[in-house]
């Protein structure tokens, strides 16, 4: 059995699905930082592109754009619903790209790759000492790494907002280990630093990035997409529908003051990372 068991299970659950069927929704909220992660692995056409935690392949549809016609992209992920529209879109893609159902701290990786990319897909490794060395295989010499990952969750105020305003109605949570596998896992930049290198990896480079996350077209819907995905749809999931309405109405009024013409947009903090073989 992997080690990342949890992981999968999770992902090929419920929450895979709901994942599966925000794809649209989750594609604007990260519009701004799937920009800057396009810039800053700047793929080359005619190279190959790995993207690990593709999810439902929107990074690599544009990882295969930009790579052309001699070039490859190649999603992996855990997630078969996630996948299943990921292999969907990828059939009306100008520049198609191909989909492994995978886990990539074990899978049997060739030296055949220019780039190895992430958005938001490595830190929910059980071992990411092991995964990031497995990850180094797959990278021909000269070859680099690029993702995006999130920093410490009171910086990300998409994150943080509502789950304080919800917390009083909230189980009791248990305390936060910061290294576990999850979103915020790599909020350490020493920390991270330390696992690329030991993993083999070159010239870390770890850089903010401060940006906004484009949650929903009013504070009420930001609420609701709030409990349905991220740190307080998991921490409220055994709640009931008296309860999550409650919660919806606290962090409405929470995020009202976010609300921007063009949307509520929460300040959200990241960091780009880089490094070589």
């Amino acid at each position: 059995m992997s080690g990342n068991q949890d992981q999968i299970d999770y992902w090929n659950g419920p929450a895979g699905q709901r994942w599966a069927e925000a794809q649209e929704s989750m594609d604007r909220n990260l519009s701004a930082i799937h920009a800057a992660l396009i810039s800053f692995a700047n793929v080359k056409p005619g190279e190959r592109v790995l993207d690990i935690g593709c999810g439902c392949g929107t990074t690599t549809l544009a990882f295969a754009d930009a790579a052309g016609p001699n070039g490859r992209a190649t999603g992996l992920d855990i997630s078969a619903p996630m996948l299943g529209v990921a292999r969907a879109r990828a059939k009306s893609a100008s520049k198609p790209a191909e989909f492994v159902e995978a886990d990539a701290s074990t899978h049997a990786f060739k030296s055949e790759f220019d780039a190895v990319t992430s958005r938001f897909g490595v830190m929910f490794f059980a071992d990411p000492a092991v995964a990031f060395a497995n990850i180094h295989k797959a990278l021909k010499p000269g070859g680099r790494l690029a993702f995006v990952c999130w920093r410490a969750m009171p910086e990300n105020v998409w994150a943080v907002t509502p789950f304080m305003a919800a917390r009083e109605l909230l189980p009791a949570q248990p305390p936060p280990d910061p290294n576990a596998p999850g979103p915020f896992a790599f909020a350490d930049p020493a920390r991270l630093k330390a696992i690329l290198e030991g993993a083999g990896f070159r010239q870390v480079k770890i850089e903010k990035l401060d940006t906004v996350m484009h949650m929903a077209a009013t504070a009420l819907d930001a609420a609701r997409f709030s409990l349905s995905i991220g740190p307080l749809a998991r921490a409220a999931a055994e709640t009931d529908d008296a309860t999550k309405a409650k919660i919806v109405e606290r962090v409405a009024a929470a995020m009202k003051k976010f609300e921007t013409p063009s949307g509520v947009a929460p300040p959200a903090a990241c960091w780009l990372v880089g490094a070589t073989v």
